[in-house]
């Protein structure tokens, strides 16, 4: 009972001489937690943490009882611990900050600008797309295609197998790419800035595979570690049953069409134009408007005590 009054004593001793700067430390420090247990949760990489957990449980216990050669050993591995768990966990952390570089904290996303021909150029894009994917899909010709956003691709278009193209996507290019037995129709194609960049592309695995749906093919399974490894819109066809489906951040969003295709799109491709006027509104900074109101309110009364 007296170690339990001393326990609390001491806990309401720290939480007493507590100031704001230690809660917003402390809030940090559990987003920070809860960040790193939501991206290596349902992932191999969760298996790891537990053998970690358990190690240190081991320490602890080793301690405690005086087990010096596992004490010993087990001291040994965590002072190389850090660079262990950067390997480990290699994968998660790239995931972690290619997603911290892709968060509206950016001034990009802040304040989406893209000119009109831009605009255009991705339009007709998209329409072409949702066209070929349409027409693949009723005919159940089997398709991957890789819509590049901020994440560069390059990588996958220097493998020996891919071939450069830097071709105007149209529908009819599409379905040639893809046709049975073409010689590019095994890979995928990846879209940059609304052109096709290259063909016959090979992507990697989905890292948690043991979660995705076993009936799902290598099409699917390759749109799902692409979309994991990168921020890019990923588009496959079932050759099996012509279905469409998109996989992005991860997740496979199945049963599209040619209007939802196009929708969904069009909405994560081309930003909406955003009024200046009201962004700096937002910011706290006068607007023009605002200042002309202003004007016209202290102009009679400038006039009046002309008069006068």
């Amino acid at each position: 009972m007296t170690g339990l009054t001393n326990i609390l004593e001491s806990i309401y001793s720290v939480v007493r001489t507590m100031t704001w700067v230690d809660f917003v430390d402390i809030t940090l420090l559990s987003y920070v937690i809860y960040f790193v247990l939501k991206l290596i949760r349902e992932t191999r990489a969760g298996q790891l943490f537990k053998g970690i957990a358990f190690l240190l449980v081991v320490y602890i216990i080793g301690k405690f009882i005086e087990l010096k050669s596992i004490t010993y050993i087990l001291e040994r591995i965590f002072d190389i611990g850090i660079l262990a768990i950067l390997i480990m966990f290699q994968p998660e952390v790239r995931r972690a900050v290619e997603k911290l570089g892709h968060s509206k904290l950016g001034l990009r996303m802040l304040l989406p600008v893209s000119s009109d021909e831009a605009r255009d150029t991705w339009e007709k894009a998209i329409d072409e797309i949702c066209i070929a994917c349409e027409k693949m899909g009723s005919v159940c010709t089997g398709a991957i295609i890789a819509i590049e956003r901020q994440t560069r691709l390059g990588e996958h278009v220097d493998d020996k197998k891919a071939t450069f193209l830097n071709a105007t996507p149209s529908e009819k290019l599409l379905r040639a790419i893809f046709f049975h037995n073409a010689p590019l129709h095994d890979g995928a194609v990846i879209i940059r800035e609304g052109m096709i960049l290259a063909a016959g592309c090979f992507f990697p695995m989905p890292q948690k595979e043991e979660f995705v749906d076993k009936e799902l093919g290598s099409r699917h399974r390759a749109a799902i570690g692409m979309s994991e490894n990168s921020d890019a819109i990923v588009i496959v066809v079932s050759e099996e049953t012509g279905q469409i489906s998109v996989a992005d951040n991860g997740t496979l969003t199945r049963n599209f069409n040619y209007e939802s295709l196009r929708e969904y799109l069009t909405k994560r491709l081309i930003p909406q134009p955003v009024d200046k006027k009201e962004f700096l509104e937002k910011l706290g900074f006068p607007s023009a408007r605002h200042q002309n109101h202003e004007q016209e309110e202290v102009n009679p009364e400038h006039e009046k005590n002309s008069e006068s």
